[in-house]
């Protein structure tokens, strides 16, 4: 007859292997909104060279490129902005309103001791997550997004290194990111609002005035002059990208919001950061260029930024509370700079008469 002793040894090690097999499960359904696909063997300059030619030779788009500013810059990091034709095709006849998810960022950069080369992406699953949630075709946009991520992996595969895949913070649920409107105590930051609600309208016009709201937009943007790290206001136009036919997504940047973005992420993360590469902040390349968006939904035609406070916590929740705390200016700043960028050409050019 087995003792007690051994039988309560046994009790407990099911019990453990239990806890232990839910918890591996659970971290399995979390979901980074960058993830890591590539440690590089050789140099940034090496890496993006041979990053750019598979990305020629595969069936992404490449749209833009853009080398990230900031004061102290002792790393590299460029930010690509690509989109998949054959998950646009699977988001065709979806709201026009969706179409950041359809925006896909590849990220280069310095990294760690040693400056080591690394290669990640803003995750296509993880942002299906948030802006297709509502959608009645949510599982085939879902499975869409993960082939959109695995031909990514699959381009950077041919790039020189160890190919990885680590889901990088902020790390999240697929229920959390479906429902995302913030982070914690920082919702009410975010005003408690979800993607859609944080789409605030810029101004509008009449359906019938789609492409000259366009192209208005365009000239503004690319009329305006970046000023430097320690101005907000003016920005760089990356990026126009039509998304189907009734939805124009621009990126934009500013040598500013780059800079307060890698600084500030980079100030209470102590993984990554080294004497030579103080700057961890640089892994979350992807999550620029900010958006600007034209979406035509049949009743009008609206200019729409994203609120920054939610659009900041969804990318940039993992600098900690405290940075959101010190920082509760710079998202109202951003917001602010962008929104008189746009107004101020819409004030001078009018649509056509209403």
């Amino acid at each position: 007859m087995k003792s007690k002793s051994t039988k309560l040894g046994r009790l407990f090690a099911l019990v453990l292997a239990f806890v232990l097999g839910s918890s591996n499960a659970f971290a399995a359904e979390e979901y980074g909104i960058f993830e890591r696909i590539l440690e590089a063997s050789g140099s940034f300059n090496d890496t993006t060279a041979a990053l750019e030619k598979a990305l020629a030779e595969s069936k992404l788009t490449l749209h833009a490129k853009r080398d990230l500013t900031y004061t102290d810059k002792v790393q590299q990091a460029r930010v690509y902005v690509i989109t998949s034709p054959a998950y646009m095709e699977a988001a065709q006849g979806e709201s026009p309103d969706t179409i950041s998810a359809q925006i896909l960022r590849i990220g280069v950069y310095e990294y760690g001791e040693g400056k080591k080369v690394h290669v990640n992406m803003g995750n296509p699953t993880a942002h299906a997550m948030v802006f297709y949630a509502g959608s009645k075709n949510y599982d085939k946009l879902l499975a869409a997004a993960k082939t959109a991520g695995q031909e990514i992996r699959d381009t950077a595969a041919k790039v020189p290194g160890n190919q990885v895949a680590v889901q990088l913070e902020p790390v999240r649920s697929e229920k959390a990111l479906n429902k995302f409107n913030g982070d914690g105590p920082a919702k009410m930051m975010a005003k408690f609002r979800n993607w859609k609600e944080s789409q605030n309208e810029v101004f509008k016009d009449q359906p019938e005035n789609f492409n000259a709201v366009v192209a208005r937009v365009e000239k503004t943007l690319a009329a305006s002059k970046d000023k430097g790290v320690e101005d907000s206001s003016g920005w760089t136009l990356i990026s126009k990208i039509p998304v189907g036919a009734n939805a124009v997504y621009f990126g934009i940047a500013n040598d500013y919001t780059e800079n307060k973005c890698i600084r500030i992420n980079s100030d209470f993360r102590s993984e990554g950061k080294a004497k030579d590469a103080p700057y961890p902040g640089v892994d979350h390349a992807p999550a620029m260029p900010l958006e600007v968006l034209v979406i035509n939904d049949g009743k009008n035609v609206k200019v729409v930024q994203y609120g920054e406070m939610w659009r900041m916590q969804l990318y940039f929740w993992d600098s900690g509370y405290m940075a959101f705390a010190k920082n509760t200016l710079i998202p109202s700043i951003i917001f602010s700079s962008i929104d008189t960028a746009l107004t101020a050409t819409a004030s001078a050019e009018p649509a056509a008469a209403k």
